[in-house]
């Protein structure tokens, strides 16, 4: 394909999911649980005890080239039984301009990833983010511990553990909103 040709909108992102998903499915089999493009973004759902692995290919193989990492974060799902916490990684190509999204699953009480500090430096401060806001664990971080809540906090803010609004309250009409 020449750099002139048109590509409908979707279609670059469908190439690229196709292209990245074959590459990963090569050299990492059934550790690739899961795939979608989600707001034009590729996703690959990835097994936790391989995470590190993908995420290096991702970045060393000359094909793929991340060697970006834009976003780390936590997500909390209380209702995905069994998989309760996820990490989302989204790298970036940069000289080629394609980004794409790694998430990998794991129980609540079971909330460890390895750290990605040696492939990016960067995923320090978002480690200790996601340690502080989730209480998800970084095995081989250089220093995890607390970076914005106080240290004594015996909870994690991020999570949806609490009620949107006061239950207690009894002067809203909720049927004025609609609810």
């Amino acid at each position: 394909m020449n750099r002139h040709t048109t590509i409908a909108p979707g279609e670059k992102e469908k190439a690229l999911h196709d292209k990245t998903l074959s590459a990963l499915q090569a050299a990492f089999g059934d550790a690739i649980t899961g795939s979608e493009i989600a707001y034009d973004f590729p996703v690959f759902i990835v097994k936790r005890e391989k995470i590190y692995d993908i995420l290096q290919f991702l970045k060393d193989d000359n094909a793929q080239q991340y060697h970006f990492l834009t976003t780390l974060c936590g997500l909390h799902y209380p209702e995905n039984k069994g998989k309760e916490l996820a990490v989302m990684y989204q790298l970036h190509n940069m000289p080629e301009n394609r980004r794409i999204r790694i998430k990998t699953f794991f129980p609540e009480n079971d909330a460890e990833v390895p750290t990605v500090t040696t492939l990016w430096a960067t995923a320090g401060w978002m480690e200790r983010q996601e340690f502080d806001f989730f209480g998800i664990k970084f095995k081989g971080h250089p220093d995890l511990r607390r970076i914005l809540n106080m240290e004594d906090i015996d909870f994690f803010p991020m999570r949806k553990e609490f009620p949107l609004e006061d239950p207690t309250r009894d002067d809203k009409n909720d049927t004025m909103f609609g609810r």
